[in-house]
Formats: structure tokens, sequence, C-alpha cells
């Protein structure tokens, strides 16, 4: 089957780590096209009320929120990895974990942005890297305990951490249970040697294999994340690996197509990966292998068991708000009138020093009202049911009859059904997400 769009980690996480993937945790995060250029100044400070001035928009009603927090260190950088991580030296060099000071900064970053989000309920939780299983489990109890202390959580709010099976000790998970993490992420990628090597990766396959057992034990609900179309692999590598993951037995599988990324080491130094026709011949090899364990395909990258899909994920496909902490995080806020998005300073210690000073922000803009369509359109059409015409209009303010033309192009050319209430991509719209999410460009 021909097809010209696939899960990979540039289209899941262009402004946060998306689930699992090391840096990427995530795995999936949102699709956020780029803002300007930041500065090396903090962005001017503006009170709540610059934010609740009249505007374009018209918003009935605030969506879910969630906290994204960004711990950027990891032991090695990956040839493949163009997100926000850094090598962290070892114990006693300048460039050794910082970890009390930067919890210190995340709250005070935090404390900054409680104005903007003042009565809000938090509904979910992601700690991203980097590799935050490096933080000790005090570290990550001391983190959870003061967001506790400062924010309202729902009962049942989720609350993930990205972990990879280089930094596994045994009992480690457990004490991240014992903190407060109720699901984790791991970077798995591999359970073939050979391609982790390649891959530059930490850990080996019996790791790999020993991580995710433990897991298991600590946790009631999980997640792998897996690469494919790597070096040099071959089709019934691709089956060994999902066969592998599939016979541990996770709750949930999110998958990516390695792509060779600007300002890497294998963009440097291309690595010869499998040709596209085989690459989207493994992705339809894993949906076939996923469904038959009894895993639904609910987004482009994610596979779950009945009840253990990512909230978080979700929250940000259905174009949901999120407050991210940390170096590099992004937001994205809705008010009355407007929505916007923020960047916090993306170097650890220039993040460091203006979070401890109350100016974490190097980023801080409006959503232009031309943007907006197709920001939702990227994110909620990579879900497999689609969206509901009143999210649209509640989480966009904008009238359905923006996007009018471009449903009845879309229905025209078979990608979309349509009813009353709801907007599903089909079968042919699923495969050909790419043409379906740029019929809703704007000129």
């Amino acid at each position: 089957m021909a097809v010209n769009v696939a899960p990979t980690l540039a289209t899941s996480c262009a402004a946060l780590p998306p689930e699992g993937a090391g840096g990427p945790w995530g795995g999936p995060a949102p699709r956020i096209p780029p803002i300007t250029t930041a500065s090396p100044e903090p962005a001017p400070v503006k009170d709540v009320q610059h934010y609740m001035r009249p505007g374009l928009l018209q918003l009935q009603a605030l969506p879910p929120l969630s906290l994204y927090v960004h711990l950027p260190w990891c032991i090695k950088k990956c040839p493949y990895c163009d997100f926000n991580s850094h090598e962290a030296g070892k114990a006693g060099t300048p460039d050794a974990l910082p970890e009390q000071r930067y919890v210190d900064a995340l709250m005070g970053d935090l404390e900054a942005a409680l104005p903007l989000i003042w009565g809000r309920t938090i509904h979910s939780i992601f700690i991203g890297g980097g590799t935050p299983s490096l933080f000790s489990p005090q570290s990550i109890d001391r983190l959870l305990g003061d967001i506790r202390a400062r924010l309202k959580l729902e009962a049942d709010c989720e609350i993930t951490m990205g972990a990879n099976p280089g930094t596994f000790e045994k009992d480690r998970f457990k004490a991240f249970r014992a903190a407060g993490v109720t699901r984790l992420s791991i970077g798995v990628q591999s359970f073939n040697d050979t391609h982790l090597k390649a891959l530059g990766r930490v850990h080996d396959s019996a790791q790999a294999i020993a991580a995710v057992q433990e897991a298991g034990t600590a946790f009631d609900t999980f997640n792998l994340d897996i690469m494919y179309a790597l070096p040099g692999q071959t089709m019934q590598n691709l089956e060994q690996d999902i066969a592998t993951a599939l016979s541990l037995k996770p709750p949930h599988i999110s998958i990516y197509h390695l792509t060779i990324e600007p300002n890497t080491y294998f963009a440097k130094y291309p690595p010869v990966v499998p040709e596209d026709d085989t690459a989207y011949a493994m992705l339809d090899r894993i949906t076939e292998l996923t469904a038959g364990a009894g895993m639904e395909r609910y987004e482009v990258s994610a596979y779950a068991k009945p009840g253990h899909r990512c909230w978080h994920n979700l929250n940000y496909w259905q174009f949901g708000d999120y407050l991210g902490i940390g170096a590099g995080a992004h937001s994205k806020l809705s008010f009355a009138h407007r929505v916007v998005r923020q960047v916090r300073f993306r170097e650890p210690k220039l993040y460091m020093d203006n979070a401890l000073a109350g100016h974490a922000l190097s980023q801080d803009e409006d959503v232009k009202r031309a943007d907006l369509t197709f920001e939702y359109m990227l994110n909620a059409l990579r879900l497999k049911e689609g969206f509901s015409l009143m999210d649209f209009t509640e989480r966009t303010g904008l009238p359905m009859t923006a996007i009018q033309k471009s449903l009845d192009e879309a229905l025209a050319k078979g990608l979309i059904e349509r009813n009353a209430m709801r907007v599903t991509p089909t079968t042919r719209g699923f495969d050909f997400l790419s043409d379906l999410q740029s019929l809703f460009l704007t000129d």
C-alpha cells in the first residue's frame, strides 16, 4: 500500500518531546509550527490582564490542561536526536546533574506561570527529556510534591515519566512509583543489539527486556517506544522486534519511523536506511501484528490495549492546553479571546538562571487567527476517531465556516467521513494524512 505519511519523531514532536523516544518522550507530542527565533533576553513580562484583553477570538470554554516537565539531561546524545537534550557529566564534575537547583528553577518557573492558570485543574503530567530517569527517585518525589503544593490535580491524574533501559537499576522503577509516577514510558527503540548500537543507544537487548519486565511489576500501565526503518533493518528484523515487544505484554506501544534530522550526527554522516516502500510495508506489518495482539491503533503512532490510551498525549492531539516548564519547554494556553504559545530558554544553565529570577520565558506570542485551523488539524486528524465539530469551535474560537470549504473538498476526495457531530479520517485519509491536513492550510 502506498502511503505518504508515517509516524516519525519529527512529525510527532516539533516542539515537545513525544512519548518515550529518549529525548522525544511521548510521544507523541503536538505538531507545532515554529515561532520566531528565541532571544537571549527574557520575553517582556506581561500581567494576566494582558492575556484577558479583547481580541478576535471567542472561546466559549477552556479545554483540559496538562503539565509538561522537561528534564534535559541524558547519558549520551543519540546520533539521530535533535531534541533539547544534553549529556550529563559524572558526579563531582562541572557538568554533573544539578538536580536540586534544577527542581528549584522548575518551581520558580511554575510560580511565575500560576496567574495564567488560576483555578484550573491539571488532568495529566508528563516528565520528559532527555532521560528523566537519570534524576533520583528522591528528586522526582520532591518535584511531584512541590507541584501538588501549587496546583490542583485530578484525583486520577495520569503522571508519566520517561525512562531508558540504560539507566535501569532493580527497584528503581518501584521507587519512582512510590514517588507518585503512575505510568512509565520506556525508550527501548529496538531489541536487536546491532540496531541498538547503530542508533547509539547505551543499553542492549537484555537490559531492555529486564527494564520492561521490571516496569510490568512496578506499574499498572506503561509504554514501549519502538523505532523502525533502522539502518540495515530487514522485514524479518522488524517482525522479531515487534514479536519480542508483544511477548512482554505492554499495555501501550509508540511506533516511530527513523528520520534524519538537520543538525544531528546522522545528518552529517547519513546511514543507509530502508527504502520508503519497505518502510511503508513495515508500518503495515506493525499494524497487523499489534492488532493480532489486541492493540488498537488509535493514533498515527500509538497502539494501546483497551483502557490504556495515553491521556496526556490525547490532550495534545485534541488541541487541549498544556503548561510546559523546564529548559526549552513549550506551552499552549487558551484565554477568552486568544490562544498563546510560550517557549522557555533552551540552554539549561541559562534557563535555571532566568527561571530562578522569575523570567523563564524566551518567547510569548499569540497564535495568529489564520494559523489556528491548520494547527488544530495537524493534531486532531492524527486520531483514528477524528474530532467533534463542537470541539473545533470551542478550542479555536472559530466558526464552522472557517473549515467548511476544506471539509467539503476532503469529503469529495474520500479522505474523511462526516456526520452532524464528528469528522473522522477514512482509511484513505489516515494513509494520506499529509494530503488531508494540507487542505486546511490558509493562503
